[in-house]
């Protein structure tokens, strides 16, 4: 089974209008929680990203909360290495807390659920680097950019998909009145 079938046998492809997390709109939305919620799915979809990143030689697994806690676990799991995650901070950036810490320039691979805007993967990548730690590739089970995202790592998304959004001023389906929903 494809990315995008199991994308589809999920249910995590849904079309509307939908606010997303970056402040954008769009008339299609992944959901990755309706992907994340079937173990057999979600152990599809990273066994391709931890095929990816096996090649970088990681010594640990990272992403942001919250869809990163569950996919750096079974990426980890599946490479052999430990997971970890990092969370939002007081100064808006991220780090990692909970007495998370790295060996001196310890190899990471970090991972993400679905890249929109990439915001995240670069706080994530600046607190594998702030932790002492090197960023040696990124993963994600998504990439809406359409492979136009680019991090200055060699990146992989298991799903590469264009889907189009805008500034909410732009937005078709708010110039037609249609009712949003907020992701």
């Amino acid at each position: 089974m494809d990315p995008f079938d199991i994308f589809k046998a999920s249910g995590a492809i849904l079309d509307g209008h939908f606010s997303l997390t970056s402040g954008r709109h769009s008339d299609r939305y992944l959901e990755k929680f309706n992907l994340l919620q079937w173990p057999e799915y979600t152990e599809k979809i990273c066994e391709l990203m931890a095929d990816f990143g096996r090649k970088f030689s990681p010594q640990s697994v990272a992403g942001p909360t919250t869809g990163g806690v569950l996919l750096a676990y079974e990426v980890a799991r599946q490479i052999g290495v430990r997971g970890l995650f990092c969370e939002k901070d007081i100064s808006g950036g991220r780090s990692f807390q909970r007495g998370f810490s790295f060996l001196p320039g310890e190899a990471v691979l970090v991972v993400d659920d679905i890249v929109t805007t990439g915001g995240s993967l670069v706080d994530t990548i600046a607190a594998v680097r702030n932790a002492g730690a090197i960023p040696v590739a990124v993963v994600s089970i998504a990439d809406r950019t359409g492979g136009k995202i680019d991090l200055g790592l060699p990146f992989f998304a298991a799903l590469t998909i264009e889907i189009p959004s805008w500034e909410s001023s732009e937005c078709p389906k708010c110039l037609d009145g249609e009712p949003i929903t907020h992701t």
